[in-house]
């Protein structure tokens, strides 16, 4: 096999990272853009030891589950990968992607639940991040996504995942930052003013607060001026804050944020608890499906425990622990972000919730400190997972289960393997669909300590 050379073959099935599989004399070729069923003839780009990988030159034969993109701007944009797959087939095959995952992983059999779909799948969006540009000769600011493994920017002008507001915003910043003397952001010189537009739209009152993040250590006129026309413009946006981000990173926000005008929060609600959201706070991009999520955590812990007392650990503001309390003796949570911790206690106070123990400290000091043991365990970390460390002390410090919601299928079934060879038996994995028409899954593991042989 040589770069180049074409071949027919079948795609058989999809990655943890959407892309297709083909087999060509049972040499595994990875190809993008592709669905299990589609018949295509592929060009081979970059050949391994143990794998190539290829592009489409031509679908002989498509999948039947193809459908076409809802976008207009699918195929420059490339964010929705799987959004030229028809919706049911998607939850399918988030389904096996798991199952294979799990199993090529940590050697772990076991059967995945069917993928509990999102309640909407279009307008779902509520966090939107875009990168700005500016046109080398024009002066024109650009907004949108990145093209996929590029840091060349899709001006995106109509998003139908992200509510409608949002494009309305972006344009607006698009048309007026020239006239208070906004510049882009030039990644290559680190010259510019907007790096980036976060916008966080409520699902609960569609409300907006704007975040400007900016190459700057403090605010200036020209930028204080542009916020209020922003504030000013939109009645739906409740606030305009600034970020301060001036290093020369790919993380998108700075420590430091400040609201400018308006309010420095939006108000969200999973099952009957409001949440504050602010410039810097992580909260779920698609509510209605996190709400499926942690009712199916509260559930099961109401179903199979009686007031038990309940670990939240990488808490963030504390949402599993504060909507699940009220079928808790004692919530107990930990998260080693200050302001989220600081907002997580507002919270339970705004809530009435007086249950819940909230701790400032990164998890792993935590669980080296603590004495109690834990009915249950949330454990809810980043798409990383947890470190092996963390994993022996939560194992030491559960005395039945563990409740392991993972954004990562690869570092969830690594994980798990770990706990097994502890004496641990996952009992049930269930997929939601967090992120619809992406490849990216959100799975919730029941996981139960092995009671000894009396």
């Amino acid at each position: 096999m040589k770069v180049n050379e074409e071949y027919t073959a079948e795609i058989e099935k999809v990655t943890n990272l959407g892309a297709g599989i083909a087999k060509i004399d049972g040499f595994v070729v990875f190809v993008e853009n592709t669905c299990p069923g589609d018949i295509i003839k592929i060009k081979i780009t970059k050949v391994n030891k143990n794998f190539a990988n290829g592009k489409i030159s031509e679908i002989i034969t498509p999948s039947s589950h193809r459908v076409k993109p809802f976008c207009p701007m699918y195929n420059a944009c490339g964010a929705c990968q799987l959004q030229f797959i028809d919706y049911d087939y998607q939850l399918e095959l988030k389904q096996k992607i798991t199952e294979e995952t799990i199993r090529s992983i940590s050697g772990l059999d076991i059967e995945i639940q069917k993928t509990i779909s999102s309640p909407e799948i279009k307008n779902y969006r509520r966090k939107i991040q875009y990168p700005i540009s500016q046109t080398k000769n024009s002066g024109r600011i650009l907004a949108g996504y990145f093209k996929p493994k590029t840091h060349e920017i899709v001006n995106i002008k109509y998003c139908p995942i992200q509510p409608e507001i949002c494009d309305s915003i972006i344009e607006f910043i698009r048309e007026k930052a020239f006239d208070f003397g906004i510049q882009g952001f030039n990644e290559k010189k680190h010259t510019g003013d907007l790096r980036h537009v976060v916008i966080r739209n409520s699902a609960l009152t569609g409300k907006n607060l704007v975040v400007l993040v900016v190459n700057a250590t403090k605010i200036f006129d020209r930028l204080k001026d542009f916020a209020k026309s922003i504030y000013n413009e939109f009645e739906d946006v409740t606030g305009v804050c600034v970020n301060y981000n001036s290093k020369k990173t790919n993380v998108i926000l700075g420590t430091k944020s400040e609201c400018l005008y308006g309010e420095e929060f939006i108000e969200e609600k999973l099952i009957d608890k409001t949440f504050k959201i602010g410039a810097n706070t992580f909260f779920q991009i698609n509510p209605k499906s996190a709400e499926n999520i942690f009712k199916y955590v509260k559930d099961y812990i109401a179903e199979n425990f009686k007031d038990p007392v309940v670990l939240d650990a990488y808490a963030g503001i504390t949402s599993f622990g504060i909507c699940i309390a009220d079928v808790c003796k004692k919530v107990v949570s930990v998260e080693e972000n200050k302001e989220s911790t600081e907002l997580a206690r507002q919270t339970a106070q705004e809530n009435n919730v007086q249950n819940v123990e909230i701790h400032n400290m990164d998890a792993s000091v935590f669980f080296a400190k603590e004495k109690r043991k834990f009915d249950v365990i949330i454990l809810d970390p980043p798409r990383k997972g947890c470190s092996k460390e963390s994993l022996d002390e939560a194992f030491r410090l559960s005395k039945d289960t563990i409740i392991y919601v993972s954004c990562n299928p690869a570092t969830l079934a690594r994980d798990l393997k770990i706990l097994t060879k502890k004496g641990c038996e996952v009992t049930s994995i269930q997929p939601f669909d967090m992120f619809c028409h992406t490849f990216h899954i959100e799975n919730v593991a029941i996981i139960k300590k092995k009671q000894p042989i009396s």
